[in-house]
């Protein structure tokens, strides 16, 4: 490697959403930092299967409204 143009890798500790952590090497600050996450592996939806349809200012309200009656029309 050339000296000088790399970033200082070190240890840090990753806590996860459930309280469980573990050491890992990183960039990310300095010797002995903390990194506490949001979301993870444990708790977000493309890991764990369990998806949940959150309607933020009655968006999805608004787009079924407007768009409601494009669906499969009945044969009467």
């Amino acid at each position: 490697m050339k000296p000088g143009i790399h970033p200082e890798y070190h240890n840090i500790t990753i806590v996860m959403t459930d309280g469980s952590q573990f050491q890992t090497r990183s960039c990310m600050g300095k010797e002995g930092d903390t990194l506490r996450l949001d979301i993870d592996p444990k708790s977000h939806p493309a890991w764990t299967g369990v998806q949940r349809m959150m309607d933020t200012g009655g968006q999805v309200a608004k787009f079924n409204k407007k768009f409601g009656g494009l669906g499969i029309k009945s044969a009467t």
